[in-house]
Formats: C-alpha cells, sequence, structure tokens
C-alpha cells in the first residue's frame, strides 16, 4: 500500500533495492534526502550520475577504472607473473592495503552461488583463462571470501588452472569463516596473503 506522495514513495521504494537497506532504512533515508538542503541532495545525485558516466571496468582486469585499463594494470611496476582472483573490486582496496601483493589483479564479478543462479559462466573465468599465456602469469592467488560460496569458487578455479601447470595458492585461514574480505584488519589479511598455500 502507498501511504506517502508519488516522488517520496519513488525515492523509498529505488532506496529498498539497495543491498542491506530495509524498508525502514530506505524510509529513513528518504526523509534524511527531504530535510537536506536541495544543495546538498543535487551532490549528492550529481556524485552518482557523474560515476555512472564515467566509471567502467578495467578490459584486462574489471577492477572499476575511468579509462580502459585500471592503475594497477598500467603501473608497469607490477609484476606481471602473479595474479591475485578476487570477487569484488572492493576486495582489491583490501588487499592492498595489506602492502602485502605487488602483482595484478582479477575480479570475478561475484562469486558462485547456486541458491542464487550463479555458475561459472556468470563470472569472469572465461577473461582469466584469456589472460595467463599473453601475460606470462605462472602463479594465481585465489583470494575469494572465507565462506561457502568463496570457497566453492576457489574449488572450482582450482581444478580449472592446476592442469595448466600454473602454481595455485590459496590465501591462509586468520580470516574468520563466514567472513567478507571487505571487514577483515590489514594484519589479519596480510598475515592471509603470507601464509598462503598451494591447492592439491
Amino acid at each position: 500500500m502507498t501511504v506517502y506522495a508519488g516522488p517520496v514513495q519513488d525515492l523509498i521504494d529505488e532506496l529498498g533495492r539497495l543491498p542491506g537497506v530495509g524498508p525502514k532504512s530506505a524510509q529513513r533515508i528518504a526523509f534524511h534526502l527531504l530535510k537536506l538542503p536541495k544543495d546538498d541532495a543535487l551532490r549528492l545525485a550529481n556524485a552518482i550520475a557523474v560515476v555512472k558516466d564515467r566509471v567502467t571496468f578495467c578490459h584486462t582486469c574489471f577492477n572499476i577504472s575511468e579509462g580502459e585499463r585500471c592503475g594497477i594494470c598500467g603501473d608497469p611496476r607490477r609484476d606481471t607473473h602473479v595474479v591475485c582472483v578476487v570477487e569484488e573490486p572492493r576486495d582489491i582496496v583490501a588487499v592492498e592495503k595489506t602492502g602485502e601483493f605487488k602483482g595484478r589483479y582479477h575480479v570475478l564479478q561475484g562469486a558462485i552461488s547456486p541458491i542464487e543462479g550463479i555458475g561459472p559462466d556468470q563470472l569472469r573465468v572465461k577473461e582469466l583463462l584469456a589472460r595467463l599465456e599473453p601475460e606470462g602469469i605462472d602463479e594465481v592467488i585465489l583470494c575469494t571470501n572465507p565462506n561457502i560460496e568463496g570457497e566453492a569458487t576457489a574449488m572450482y578455479l582450482g581444478r580449472l588452472l592446476k592442469p595448466l601447470g600454473l602454481k595455485v595458492t590459496r590465501i591462509a585461514s586468520g580470516l574468520p569463516v563466514g567472513g567478507d574480505l571487505e571487514y577483515a584488519d590489514e594484519l589479519t589479511l596480510g598475515r592471509a596473503l603470507e601464509g598462503r598455500r598451494e591447492l592439491d
């Protein structure tokens, strides 16, 4: 049942579609936006519009980028022979904060989740395989989240990559099972990277 005037209800509905925002939170945010000075609200709207216009995904690793290649792929100081596979662009930020990794990345843009209908074909797996030979990659670090979906994704990729003669490693535990990389502190994630192990 629609309680509020059309535009307000539309705003609440749109906010409610954001991840982690329930109906009550959507309503609270909408009323916060209504109370804001018009300039502040327009600044937010403009920031969203600019991001949608200017930001895309890197053609190489699928990190967020303002051009065809992200800053990491374009950095000649990075080790091109080692690639760290993560689920989402925000995971790159978490790994970079550790200061432990000097290679390049590959963003899958998700994880295998049969419940949500996400299989390997919905992820950037083909693109990862296409990078291996041209870039001379000899080690792949599987840095997916330590939850059921992340573990399933790592196992799938391990089975796919090992026969190709690559060194395939998985970040060590030290990260809580069921957690997200995004929320891990730098020390824990750094130790997990240092203690990565080769997959059988």
